[in-house]
């Protein structure tokens, strides 16, 4: 079978298409084929060594992807053989991610997806969505579970509506009952947070931009999903309402500061809480997943254009393009195709 693997960190062309045996899976595993694999800004981190360690084995990237399972391992159910899937945390401290034509995991990873929805859906769910569950269900007043109704008169503002985690959170929270408001860099984001269903969008460069959210929210946003916690610190506390809490997932640099108003955030009892997807708890992981498929099933998740998240392909043995646009910062989500 085909695989790209790399062997040492560094830039892009350090991906190498290679021939391997087809894998079998051992107990409690699934063997998919995959037929499309995501990419997302924690893979080309993986590649480039951003947290340092090295590297003990040839590592194939990516965390998501989607396929059909098309062999079992001992304890596992042979009537999943031929089930559509969505696939999270392949390559997470395992050496064996999605960018190649089989693969082997863990029964819980991979997860029903239904029919007539889309392979790019699939892959394109994992880590954003998973994410945004965490980043919409942390804070202490909870919810714990997203559903219908579950963020009834709650607003939320989104930064970076326009990127992938952007988008599923808005999706997820527009699904749960939230009100959803949004900030971007320019009008071809804005229409994509738009498209996606954040019902108010705002240049986070303008100057009023803080006075433009309490417009869509005059008492404030019980919630911020935030992607750049320290450049924006001071228009969340300007728009949090008292209680509210920040639940920021990304930086620029691992050694990256975030300098909080100490006095404000006391005053109003606000909360700045830091989330990474690939350490949140079993049941938490569990509850994101059920709820992400809940929300598939219904429709609620989509991808393309229309959805605010244009789709772009590449094959497998273009995937250092694939890993190079994302870390240049494509709009929209990677995806490369197998099938």
């Amino acid at each position: 079978m085909r695989a790209i693997e790399y062997t040492a960190h560094g830039d892009p062309e350090v991906l190498t298409l290679v021939e391997r045996p087809v894998p079998e899976p051992g107990a409690g595993e699934v063997r998919v084929r995959v037929h499309v694999s995501g990419v997302n800004p924690t893979d080309w981190k993986a590649r480039q060594g951003v947290r340092g360690g090295a590297l003990k084995e040839a590592q194939v990237p990516n965390q998501d992807g989607a396929g059909v399972i098309d062999a079992v391992g001992p304890g596992v159910d042979a009537g999943r053989i031929g089930e559509r899937v969505w696939i999270w945390e392949a390559a997470w401290q395992r050496p064996g991610g999605t960018a190649q034509d089989y693969l082997v995991i863990a029964d819980r990873q991979a997860v029903a997806l239904p029919d007539g929805v889309s392979f790019a859906l699939g892959a394109s769910l994992g880590i954003p969505a998973l994410t945004a569950h965490r980043a919409l269900t942390l804070a202490a007043d909870g919810p714990t579970r997203l559903a219908p109704g579950s963020l009834d008169g709650r607003t939320v503002l989104v930064a970076g509506g326009a990127g992938a985690v952007g988008n599923a959170t808005i999706q997820l929270a527009r699904w749960a009952g939230a009100r959803v408001a949004t900030t971007v860099s320019g009008p071809e984001k804005a229409a994509l947070a738009a498209a996606a269903g954040a019902q108010h969008v705002v240049n986070y460069r303008d100057e009023d931009a803080a006075a433009q959210v309490r417009a869509f929210a005059p008492d404030g946003v019980e919630l911020v999903v935030e992607v750049a916690p320290g450049t924006n610190v001071s228009l969340d506390a300007a728009v949090l309402a008292p209680g509210g809490t920040v639940a920021y997932y990304a930086i620029t640099d691992p050694g990256e500061p975030l300098t909080l108003p100490v006095w404000e955030a006391m005053l109003n009892n606000l909360a700045w809480h830091g989330l990474l997807v690939y350490t949140v708890t079993v049941s938490q992981k569990d509850a994101a997943v059920a709820d992400v498929s809940a929300a598939v099933a219904a429709g609620a998740l989509r991808v393309g254009v229309e959805a605010g998240l244009p789709l772009h392909h590449f094959p497998l043995e273009r995937t250092a393009d694939a890993h190079r646009a994302v870390q240049e910062g494509a709009v929209g989500k990677v995806l490369i195709d197998l099938v």
